[in-house]
């Protein structure tokens, strides 16, 4: 089998679009649509069909790419080795996260990895929690940190830590009297809520179902400092991870008032491909990870 007509066929295959996939090979399309005309002919057998500017996959293709992703991916792998081989303490880390972990946490660790690994260079974007599953399931980063616990064929996954949710108001509102809030006490409140399916807003829906409390969502944010500065200019309350509202508790601009159902909690987890080759600068800094996060919950 040729193997540049494969990964032709492959990266196609993968991007659903000849043009893309020219632009990463760095060819021609009508290259690509070459590649994929003789891998075809050479095997007498379609394995692409084009449905406008969309490209299909038939069940042949459907099972040669499934065959060809494990063998580019086994690529990287041993490239990655090769390189970690050449470059020892050198090398580079490239992390997506949720945006809470992201945020709030990882900043904790990656500075003091990068004060005592300086050759290592590290890149973390923030991502939705599909996208970075998604992204380190095809072996586009090294690393992800997601907010929620996943079963994927590709993906080992292992919780990094459990932080404590509280419930966020102004300094001057009325629950700040109460040194812990009782389910009752969130009766009739507004409520200013994450975007559906995010981890706070799960555990706030079962809290509300459980416990058969009658709330106003008053708001839908997606982002953390959003929903805080929405609590601070007195729109509603909010729950959240504590760590996410240091800052704003230690100045004063808001209370934390914990729960006391102390099962409200949320985990972090943290994401890599099972076949993943990891280098002595990834195994540092996944320890280090560990590490940072026992010495965490120790302050909890």
């Amino acid at each position: 089998m040729n193997l540049n007509q494969l990964k032709i066929f492959y990266l196609a295959a993968k991007r659903r679009n000849l043009s893309v996939a020219a632009a990463e090979l760095f060819i021609t399309q009508p290259a690509v649509t070459k590649g994929l005309q003789r891998l075809q002919e050479y095997y007498d057998m379609k394995f692409v069909d084009h449905i406008g500017k969309k490209l299909v996959l038939t069940d042949a293709g459907e099972v040669l790419y499934e065959i060809a992703e494990k063998i580019f991916e086994l690529e990287s792998k041993a490239e990655e080795s090769i390189r970690d081989f050449q470059e020892r303490k050198r090398g580079r880390i490239r992390i997506l996260s949720s945006e809470s972990f992201g945020d709030y946490y990882l900043p904790r660790i990656i500075i003091p990895f990068s004060k005592a690994y300086p050759l290592v260079r590290i890149t973390m974007n923030i991502l939705p929690t599909e996208q970075v599953i998604e992204n380190t399931a095809t072996l586009n980063n090294d690393l992800g940190f997601i907010s929620y616990p996943v079963e994927h064929k590709k993906l080992l996954v292992k919780e990094v830590l459990e932080d404590q949710l509280v419930i966020i108001t102004p300094p001057d509102h009325p629950l700040g009297r109460y040194p812990t809030l009782e389910p009752s006490n969130l009766e009739d409140q507004l409520l200013i809520m994450h975007e559906t399916g995010s981890a706070p807003r799960k555990a706030l829906e079962n809290y509300v179902r459980k416990n058969d409390l009658s709330v106003s969502i008053h708001l839908e944010l997606s982002s953390n400092r959003a929903i805080k500065r929405a609590v601070e200019d007195g729109i509603g309350i909010a729950l959240i991870s504590r760590k996410v509202a240091n800052e704003e508790i230690r100045n004063k601009r808001l209370r934390a008032i914990p729960l006391s159902d102390r099962s409200m909690t949320r985990k972090f987890y943290m994401v890599h491909h099972q076949d993943k080759y990891l280098s002595e600068s990834l195994q540092n800094f996944i320890d280090m990870v560990f590490k940072w996060a026992a010495e965490y919950m120790r302050t909890l």
